[in-house]
């Protein structure tokens, strides 16, 4: 049951990804077009999740996480490569208990950038998001460039 319903949540989230993108009320918005461009790095008003939460500076798989403190802990965070030059992905951290209460995870931002891929995975929980939750990272950078962001 979990597990169809977690996979329906993924597909509902492709398909809502080649939508135009809808303001999500308690989901956080797009931290504004400043962090489209590459040399952008971090847009105003966010900050390194290493500052917010304690976390490493950059995190082998992920990036260097940038997070407009006021979306924590769902986010959107912002993921660079090791030399902070290029926004590969865009991150949601989804309390286990949003699948649950069955919840509606409409109108993720995307950071306004392609979205190649999207991998979800699900983390018992670390610093600053304590609880169990899943990882659902949006890629803007092919398979293989993610796979090198280590």
């Amino acid at each position: 049951m979990v597990t169809r319903l977690i996979a329906a949540s993924a597909l509902v989230l492709v398909l809502a990804l080649t939508a135009a993108p809808v303001r999500a009320e308690g989901w956080g918005d797009a931290p504004g077009k400043a962090m489209m461009a590459k040399e952008a790095m971090p847009p105003a008003g966010t900050v390194s999740v290493h500052t917010a939460i304690g976390l490493p500076e950059f995190l082998p798989g992920l990036g260097k996480l940038f997070v407009d403190p006021k979306t924590l802990p769902v986010g959107p965070y912002l993921a660079y490569d090791r030399e902070g030059k290029q926004l590969v992905s865009t991150i949601y951290m989804v309390p286990l208990k949003t699948f649950d209460g069955h919840l509606r995870l409409d109108g993720l931002k995307t950071s306004g950038r392609p979205v190649d891929h999207v991998d979800m995975s699900f983390n018992p929980g670390h610093p600053g998001v304590a609880e169990p939750h899943y990882h659902i990272v949006l890629w803007h950078v092919s398979g293989a460039a993610a796979a090198a962001v280590k």
